[in-house]
């Protein structure tokens, strides 16, 4: 009971200076002095009736104060209100989740119910702040009982799974927009590549989810939609999901770097004629390791090295029939994988050295797909396909909160963007959207 004496009397002396604070008073001073009296006073800065909970009643309530004089037309204790045709009407408490955790407000009435706040509207029982705080934490991975836990444990607040899913499902129509929006003209090149997640349709099965991933004219990253798919991954459904890239305005793709799918480079050829299909250099090797023991996984890597890096055609060939003949003997199966797949590996070796680096060394897809693999592993499997994507989605707008992988991005394809703008001389005209 004295701390929440305290606690009263602390935000009354704040608003006491607020009152009579002198011009040359700034804002900083009276902060600190309400800090220094709390501390004194021994009143906590956060938890229940902490300074920071009362501060943020004493805002709330003093901006909803605001609204209804602008709504009535008369402040408080003013004269007139009754002539008006409508007045003030008391208050109704009601406790809003905010991210110092719960605080009781009074929200002010009039007589005709007419009056609608903005800054804490009705049936609303959390701030925004809290919604996006739960977004974030959603997009890391966290499920929808380990956000409950979290704020209960961290801002002694009480939120059930349900609420937590309801507000993640607000950015469900941000993502049908975001999903459907126009596209660049031409892209340099676009990752593709599918991750499978479990869901529950009748029974749990692993299904695809199809991502595009594209490095615009400028060099920055774009993803360009997420699609879920039945069954394993096939190139019919890549067809499909290239189809409907191309109808969103993408009318060119310098470059395609892909996995070894059968059938995919002729259903990226039936979409853009003019693109150049790239085996995936990462993908390759991980193919080649499952084949392979993991005792020799670095001999592997050390022995197709000379391979993807040699300066022509012929020279990898001759170090890849080096390779075959040191290790084709104890995994066939790598030699063949290599066989199957060269005519989409070796086109990168023509190109300048910029474009072959960026190309095999940066594995771009891998690291979003990486950021999807954390945040769909804690769920282990999903209700739907909605629920599925909805999880996906949010890992993905979460990537680079600070904007700082973007300038490295970048910075790092400045010089390959000047080697494509010569190499497909004429193609590469600014985006537009």
């Amino acid at each position: 009971m004295t701390t929440v004496i305290q606690a009263s009397e602390a935000t009354d002396d704040l608003e006491d200076a607020v009152a009579r604070k002198e011009p040359q008073t700034s804002d900083r001073e009276l902060v600190a002095k309400l800090v220094e009296q709390a501390r004194a006073d021994g009143l906590e800065l956060v938890g229940e009736n902490g300074l920071l909970g009362r501060l943020t009643k004493l805002v709330l309530e003093s901006a909803l104060e605001g609204e209804i004089t602008d709504h009535l037309g008369y402040d408080k204790h003013e004269r007139g209100g009754s002539h008006a045709g409508n007045a003030r009407n008391g208050t109704r408490t009601k406790t809003v989740i905010t991210d110092v955790g719960p605080v009781e407000i009074s929200v002010p009435r009039d007589r005709d119910a007419s009056f609608e706040p903005k800054i804490v509207a009705k049936r609303q029982r959390r701030l925004s702040g809290v919604d996006e705080m739960v977004i974030s934490l959603a997009a890391k991975g966290l499920t929808t009982g380990e956000i409950s836990a979290h704020l209960a444990e961290v801002y002694g607040t009480q939120v059930s799974k349900q609420t937590i899913s309801t507000i993640t499902d607000k950015v469900i129509e941000g993502m049908t927009e975001w999903q459907n929006r126009p596209l660049d003209a031409v892209y340099p090149v676009v990752f593709i590549d599918a991750i499978h997640v479990k869901i529950r349709d009748g029974q749990v099965a692993n299904r695809p989810v199809y991502v595009a991933l594209a490095v615009t004219v400028d060099g920055e990253r774009d993803i360009l939609g997420l699609w879920a798919g039945d069954g394993g991954e096939g190139a019919k459904f890549w067809l499909h999901v290239l189809t409907e890239i191309k109808n969103r305005g993408v009318a060119d793709a310098l470059m395609v770097v892909c996995d070894g799918l059968k059938g995919l480079p002729q259903a990226i050829e039936q979409v853009w004629p003019q693109t150049v299909v790239q085996t995936c250099v990462v993908h390759l090797l991980r193919a080649s390791f499952r084949y392979a023991g993991r005792q020799h996984w670095d001999a592997i890597a050390k022995a197709l090295r000379p391979v993807y890096t040699a300066p022509t055609e012929a020279a990898a060939l001759e170090r890849f029939m080096e390779f075959a003949e040191a290790w084709g003997g104890r995994y066939p199966a790598i030699v063949k994988l290599w066989e199957d797949a060269w005519a989409e590996f070796v086109p990168f070796l023509n190109f300048d050295a910029e474009i072959r680096r960026v190309i095999c060394s940066t594995n771009a897809i891998e690291s979003v797909n990486a950021r999807i693999r954390r945040a769909v592993k804690a769920r282990g499997h999903f209700p739907n396909e909605q629920a599925a994507l909805k999880c996906v989605y949010m890992a993905i707008m979460s990537l680079d909160p600070t904007g700082k992988g973007r300038k490295r991005w970048v910075t790092r394809w400045k010089a390959a963007l000047n080697a494509f703008a010569i190499t497909f001389e004429g193609r590469l005209s600014p985006a537009s959207r």
